[in-house]
């Protein structure tokens, strides 16, 4: 092969990566709504964040056991310093929305419906780690975003 075909074949391969690679969700972007830094002890707790949920990814495609439609991005950050207490994070919203999370040791953490009341969703980190987790807050159909409140506590789910 000549060396002016290789350089061809070599874009096409890196391009069907690229392409394949923008299907996934990607904790490399910047977040829409903002980053924060926090310490266990954190005040105000809750830390809230009010943002429109969904988006145009389905979450199923992360994992079976994810729900919903998401952004691409994440929609927050939280750099999380670890204490004794636990963190949860929760969406409280008047509709169906869905939570996925990916925390600092790589691993994606879904929820549909274990907030208050029912169709709100909330993880529980009992002995959470040190790191970064972006949070995308997804609705359960595709068909609109919403207005909800994120929340970042060590005390109680909204």
């Amino acid at each position: 092969m000549s060396p002016i075909a290789r350089i061809f074949a070599a874009g096409a391969a890196l391009t069907m990566i690229a392409a394949g690679s923008a299907v996934a969700q990607d904790y490399g972007l910047n977040p829409i709504y903002g980053t924060v830094n926090i310490t266990a002890g954190f005040t105000p707790d809750p830390y809230t964040v009010n943002l429109q949920s969904g988006g145009q990814r389905d979450a199923s495609a992360i994992s079976p056991s994810c729900r919903g439609y998401i952004a691409n991005a994440p929609d927050f950050r939280v750099n999380y310093s670890a204490g004794s207490f636990p963190l949860i994070i929760s969406v409280a919203s008047s509709a169906d929305t869905t939570l996925v999370v990916n925390g600092p040791d790589g691993s994606w953490y879904c929820d549909d419906d274990s907030g208050n009341e029912g169709m709100n969703p909330s993880l529980r980190f009992g002995s959470p780690q040190s790191g970064q987790y972006d949070i995308w807050v997804g609705t359960y159909g595709q068909s609109a975003n919403y207005e909800a409140q994120l929340n970042i506590s060590e005390l109680y789910t909204r």
